[in-house]
């Protein structure tokens, strides 16, 4: 709640975000976007992995781009695949604003990893990113073998818009005939375009995402107020029902507007019958888990590891 004390490490850190971070609900999309990009970090962990191929492939919509990471030491058995969306409020990040996060994916939990580059709002409005992010799965489900993967262990995962991808793509995937995933991670999910429950209301400023962030991005995917049908390819509350999708592994930040929305929709999914790992954070904020170096976040991805481990044994 506002007035906890936060850990000195994590406090210090939102100091700094909160003043450095440009206030994108001001700017366009291609604002925002280059800002952004201009303040990314080198990646330190290129060793990783033992190599990281871009691809482009054909979908029905035009091309798209895909970064391909592969563990050291893979053997001969088929990996899991682990298909990855990032977060960036539908408009900004790219393959290389999460490539040091998906390069410790692929490395602890001895996955390859697809990285999709998806079609970005507001030049490419709603669902013009979740009808990509199901071109990739199906790609990945057709091409596994050549990938060295298993097809009967995809994963998809994202952070927060990401995160909302990795989760429609589970719900194309069960109303359109496939391809059958093994489990979806859903990291601080970004999941209806409703702005009045209590986490907005407590941390709608102060705490690095805010609330006037969150309605500048779903306008910018959106265009306007209305959800484009079918509403749940857009925000997965919606759907009629969870039954039938894969376990879920939830993580939730507690000093963060989406908290309430993340928790509902592990919520939605246990009341369907779907096994779900929900592991909240209460002392952290929206996007921690892709900061390297912050302490908390070293344990937390470390457990993160283990779940995604178990869902799929």
């Amino acid at each position: 709640m506002r007035g906890q004390v936060l850990d000195t490490e994590v406090s210090e850190l939102l100091k700094v975000l909160n003043e450095g971070f440009p206030p994108v609900h001001r700017m366009t999309g291609a604002e925002a976007r280059a800002v952004v990009a201009a303040r990314r970090v080198p990646v330190d962990n290129l060793d990783d992995v033992r190599s990281a191929e871009d691809r482009t492939i054909d979908t029905d919509d035009g091309p798209l781009r895909l970064r391909i990471y592969h563990p050291h030491d893979e053997g001969g058995a088929p990996l899991p695949v682990i298909v990855f969306f990032h977060g960036g409020g539908f408009v900004f990040c790219d393959l290389d604003s999460h490539d040091g996060f998906c390069r410790r994916m692929s490395r602890h939990t001895r996955s390859v990893v697809v990285s999709v580059d998806y079609r970005l709002a507001p030049e490419h409005r709603a669902p013009a990113a979740a009808r990509d992010a199901y071109a990739a799965v199906k790609w990945v489900a057709d091409n596994a073998a050549e990938l060295g993967a298993d097809s009967g262990r995809i994963v998809t995962a994202g952070d927060s818009a990401g995160g909302n991808l990795a989760a429609v793509v589970c719900l194309m995937a069960r109303d359109l005939g496939g391809p059958p995933i093994a489990a979806q991670v859903l990291i601080y999910p970004v999941v209806e375009p409703s702005f009045d429950s209590d986490s907005y209301r407590r941390y709608a400023t102060g705490y690095f995402n805010t609330r006037a962030a969150m309605e500048w991005y779903w306008q910018q995917y959106l265009g306007g107020d209305a959800v484009p049908e079918p509403a749940h390819q857009v925000a997965p509350l919606r759907a009629a029902d969870h039954a039938g999708l894969p376990p879920a592994v939830i993580v939730t930040a507690g000093l963060d507007p989406l908290c309430d929305e993340g928790r509902d929709y592990a919520a939605a999914l246990t009341r369907s019958g779907v096994p779900v790992i929900h592991r909240h954070y209460p002392g952290l904020f929206h996007g921690f888990l892709t900061i390297a170096a912050l302490g908390p976040a070293v344990s937390a991805r470390d457990l993160l590891w283990t779940d995604i481990g178990s869902v799929l044994t």
